[in-house]
């Protein structure tokens, strides 16, 4: 058995690997960035190296460094986690030759996977149902508009060397092609190295299955059953579950029969995934579910498994990595229950889900639930890395007890100041259309004006906010202070044997609210409050939290610089990297229209026009790093 390990990653899936590592008597190593100096994973590793600058490329990408951290150390072993370098062939034969233990799939067999055409064809030799579409050598923009053209639209670009829902558009009509094509092969350069592109038909009543797969080194390879993954924005997966619904013996039983030969195929050993493409227009049927990839590493959503089947699938690939057999035969694997993962994101949904960073100085996360998390209340989330603080994972006897539980835990997530998409996850699980399994891809697109509708406090919670800074005049304050109420209104609108009235400005996410107004009895005096739209006695502040969102409250407006302004200034509204200026000075441009496209916290952001007008300044070029509120462009309105 292994007995020390170096974890190549970061975040969430580090603290989870050395979780069970610690408890199988492994030693651990982390290794970490600037920006993760005094990040958890590092804190609860046996031994932390340094391996360079914040940027990915520059530390979590640089295999050298991470295989000189395990040699320093004298650990045995390197687990990659997912992300970064899982699912690099190359970084995976250099751990071997450097003499250490990689925790993963043999390098072929990445390579043989990695490769989304080359895996389609390997498939289809396998006897393995694959989509149609063009997996071609000729990249020429011409030809792959002509193949899309053929296949007929929708149809889906996917980078070659992609994963993890990056470098991937859909494409609807063929005057969309171009542009998508070229913003999918910029991102897929910048992702992973490699601009190269397939395409595929776009599946229109889409559900994604995926089935979990394990290996070893003795020929034994065993399924774990499968999870569905529809919940999908931009190719990023928000809710998962396992098993899933609709899903009939007969068709689970094909599915992840294929699934098992697709890894035979390949000589698979460890943990991966094999990812379906299942048309759902008349449920799930075994004929009309195809492979599109596999992932040759451990999938952020394996707790759902996990908790399905009782088995700890990071334990299962350091027993593999070390040479043992699977710890269970095919037979000897069952379902149990049912699980759902949420993934709570740094972001706002109501604000197109910009991402969003800062100091985590409220956390709290029910422990009804599962939690999978890489960060402590106190900790920054920083624009260098994917924006996820932590995963939820609710499991029940059935689907509707563990859909029920997953909504209990999102409504009780308490972040502040940074956004949350948990009300979002809230109102995801709670839809009416969810609640009844009418699920694909298209779900969120479909409902998304119910789902990222801002959240709005209710008028209980405008009353709790409108005491608290009536009474409170300080941030955090949790007592009732009368003597200090009194000391900051004084006699504010006193008469005699009236009760005093006062009047308080509230801002909500500093944008003033609606007049309302209500009794306060705050000591069984008679005094009466009213609280509008008015005069502002003392700077205060208060967040409270309802239904997963966090609403903050102050007596004066602090409007941040980010994005558009009002007079068609458009401010980074994180930092990050230009990869696109699309207008030049002096260029028309019209409302709506995308001026420059930056890259922050792995995703591509495009800022576009405010209103109609000429590109009066432009201080934005491709490559330029930007810090947040940085003036790129600035729009004069035409007459």
């Amino acid at each position: 058995m292994i007995t020390s390990l170096l974890i190549a990653n970061r975040g969430e899936i580090a603290c989870r690997v050395i979780r069970t590592a610690r408890a199988m008597g492994i030693r651990t190593v982390a290794v970490y960035s600037d920006a993760d100096t005094q990040a958890l994973h590092v804190r609860q590793a046996d031994e932390a190296v340094h391996i360079g600058p914040s940027p990915a490329r520059e530390s979590y990408l640089v295999g050298e460094k991470i295989i000189a951290a395990a040699r320093a150390t004298g650990a045995e072993a390197i687990h990659p986690g997912y992300g970064f370098l899982s699912e690099n062939a190359d970084f995976a034969q250099a751990v071997i030759d450097a003499g250490l233990v990689w925790v993963g799939p043999k390098p072929d067999s990445i390579r043989a996977m990695g490769l989304k055409d080359a895996a389609k064809e390997r498939m289809i030799a396998a006897g393995v149902p694959v989509t149609p579409g063009y997996l071609g050598e000729d990249q020429a923009p011409e030809r792959l508009q002509a193949e899309a053209d053929a296949i007929g639209y929708p149809v889906l670009i996917k980078a070659v060397a992609g994963g993890g829902g990056k470098g991937m558009r859909r494409v609807d009509a063929a005057p969309d092609f171009a542009d998508a094509l070229a913003s999918c092969k910029r991102e897929a350069a910048s992702s992973f190295g490699d601009d190269r592109v397939l395409i595929e038909k776009y599946i229109l009543s889409p559900r994604h299955i995926e089935v979990q797969v394990f290996g070893d080194s003795h020929g034994n390879v065993v399924h774990l059953f499968e999870r569905d993954c529809s919940l999908q924005r931009r190719h990023q997966k928000v809710i998962e579950e396992a098993p899933a619904p609709g899903m009939d013996e007969a068709t689970r039983e094909a599915i992840c029969a294929a699934a098992v030969r697709a890894a035979q195929a390949v000589d698979y050993v460890g943990a991966g995934t094999i990812e379906f493409i299942a048309d759902a227009s008349e449920g799930l049927r075994a004929d009309r579910i195809w492979f599109t990839e596999m992932n040759t590493r451990l999938q952020v959503e394996h707790p759902v498994t996990e908790e399905i089947t009782g088995v700890d699938l990071v334990e299962w690939q350091l027993r593999v990595a070390s040479g043992e057999p699977l710890p269970k035969r095919q037979d000897e694997l069952a379902i149990h229950g049912w699980a759902m993962e949420a993934r709570l994101y740094a972001e706002d949904p109501a604000k197109g889900f910009l991402p969003s960073v800062g100091k985590l100085e409220t956390l709290f996360l029910p422990p009804s639930v599962r939690i999978e998390i890489g960060v402590e209340e106190g900790d920054t989330i920083s624009p260098f890395y994917d924006p996820m603080i932590a995963k939820l994972i609710s499991s029940g006897p059935d689907r509707e007890a563990a859909r029920a539980r997953l909504a209990e835990a999102c409504d009780a997530t308490l972040v502040a100041p940074v956004k949350t998409n948990a009300w979002f996850l809230k109102r995801l699980v709670e839809h009416p259309a969810f609640a009844e399994e009418e699920l694909s891809t298209n779900f969120i697109a479909a409902h998304e004006s119910d789902l990222t509708a801002a959240p709005q406090p209710s008028a209980l919670l405008l009353q709790e906010a409108a005491e608290r800074l009536i009474v409170d005049g300080w941030k955090g304050a949790s007592e009732w202070r009368p003597r200090q109420l009194d000391r900051a209104l004084g006699l504010a609108g006193f008469r005699l044997n009236r009760a005093p009235q006062t009047t308080v400005t509230l801002h909500l996410d500093n944008q003033p609210i609606p007049q309302f107004s209500y009794d306060l009895d705050l000591y069984d005096s008679g005094r009466a409050y009213e609280v509008s739209a008015g005069a502002v006695y003392y700077e205060s502040e208060a967040t409270l939290f309802e239904g997963g969102a966090a609403f903050t409250f102050t007596r004066f407006a602090d409007v941040a610089r980010s994005g558009a302004t009002a007079d068609g200034a458009i401010l980074a509204p994180m930092p990050g990297r230009i990869t696109a200026v699309d207008v030049t000075p002096g260029a028309a441009v019209a409302k709506g229209q995308r001026l420059v496209t930056l890259e922050a916290m792995k995703m591509e952001h495009g800022l576009t026009a405010p209103f109609d007008g000429t590109v009066a300044e432009l201080n934005a070029e491709p490559g330029a790093q930007v810090s947040e509120g940085a003036l790129l462009v600035r729009v004069e309105a035409g007459e």
